[in-house]
C-alpha cells in the first residue's frame, strides 16, 4: 500500500522542484539616460512575480548594489558613479524574496559599457545677464551643476569636473535675420562687436571638442536685445504695411471727403436759386 502514496508524493515534489527550477525573464532595451552626470538606469519589462537588483560593475572599483528587489524598471545609480571617468556596466538580475540568500547566482542581463565622463550630455546654461552698450555685445552665463558636491556641502559644477576640457560657444544674429556668427570661450562670459543701434538674438552652448561623440551639449533659452527697437522690429514688415495703409486711407478720406461735401453743399444752393427764379417768372 506504500508504494502509491509514496511515488506520488515523490512525482509532486519533483514537479515543485523543476517549476522552482525555471528562470525567470531577464532586462531587455537596457539603456543609459545622464544628463550632468544625474545618470539613469532604464531597462523593461515591467516585472512579474520577481523583482530586479541592479549592480553596478566598474573595471576597477568594488560592485555597487542599487534599487534592490524593485518592481520599477529605472534605477538612479548617480551615486555610484561618483569616479566619472570609470567605465561600467550594469548587471540586472531577475530575483525572488526567497532567493536573495541562496548561494546560485540569479540570471541577469549586462548593459552595454558606460563612461560618464565621456558620454554624459552637458545640460544647458543659465544667462546670468546680458547687455548692449553701442556695439558691445555682453552675455554672462552660469555652468550646469552637478548632482556631486565638495566636502562643504556645495555643489560641483560640470567645469569644476571637466576643467580645460569644456568650452562654450555663443551663437548670435541679428533680430530678424538667419545668419548666424559664433564665438568660443572658456570663461564665463562673452562681449563681441555687433552693429550699433541694431538688436541681437543669441544662445550659449556647452561644447567637450575632445568627444567623439556627446560633443556638443543643450542648447540654453533664445534671448534678444531690445535696444533701439521699434514697431517695424517689434511686430514686422507686415503690420508696418498695413498701417501704412490705413493712414493712407484716412488721409485720403479726410482730403476727399471736404471737397465732396462742399460740392453738393453748392449744387444744392444752386437748385435752390433756380427754383425761386422759376417761382419769381410765375
Amino acid at each position: 500500500m506504500l508504494p502509491g502514496p509514496a511515488l506520488l508524493l515523490g512525482a509532486l515534489l519533483w514537479r515543485l522542484a523543476a517549476a522552482g527550477d525555471e528562470e525567470l525573464p531577464t532586462a531587455v532595451n537596457i539603456t543609459w539616460s545622464s544628463i550632468n552626470f544625474k545618470t539613469i538606469l532604464q531597462w523593461q519589462p515591467k516585472p512579474s512575480g520577481y523583482f530586479y537588483t541592479v549592480e553596478i560593475h566598474g573595471r576597477t572599483s568594488d560592485v555597487k548594489r542599487k534599487c534592490i528587489l524593485t518592481s520599477e524598471t529605472e534605477c538612479d545609480v548617480t551615486d555610484a558613479l561618483r569616479n566619472v571617468k570609470e567605465t561600467y556596466t550594469a548587471h540586472i538580475l531577475s530575483v525572488k524574496p526567497a532567493e536573495m540568500d541562496n548561494f546560485e547566482e540569479p540570471p541577469f542581463a549586462v548593459s552595454e559599457k558606460f563612461t560618464p565622463y565621456s558620454q554624459t550630455v552637458i545640460g544647458k546654461p543659465e544667462i546670468k545677464n546680458y547687455s548692449q552698450d553701442g556695439s558691445k555685445l555682453n552675455v554672462v552665463f552660469n555652468d550646469p551643476l552637478t548632482p556631486y558636491v565638495f566636502p562643504n556641502g556645495s555643489f560641483q559644477s560640470i567645469q569644476d569636473i571637466f576643467q580645460h576640457d569644456l568650452e562654450y560657444k555663443l551663437y548670435y544674429w541679428k533680430d530678424q535675420s538667419s545668419g548666424k556668427k559664433d564665438i568660443t570661450t572658456k570663461s564665463h562670459n562673452f562681449e563681441v562687436s555687433v552693429d550699433s543701434g541694431k538688436n541681437y538674438c543669441f544662445y550659449v552652448q556647452g561644447i567637450i571638442p575632445s568627444r567623439r561623440e556627446n560633443r556638443n551639449g543643450q542648447e540654453s533659452m533664445v534671448l534678444c536685445t531690445s535696444v533701439g527697437r521699434n514697431i517695424l522690429d517689434e511686430y514686422g514688415t507686415e503690420v508696418f504695411i498695413i498701417l501704412a495703409v490705413i493712414a493712407v486711407v484716412v488721409i485720403t478720406l479726410a482730403i476727399v471727403l471736404p471737397v465732396v461735401l462742399c460740392k453738393r453743399k453748392k449744387a444744392k444752393r444752386a437748385r435752390a436759386v433756380r427754383e425761386k427764379e422759376l417761382l419769381n417768372g410765375v
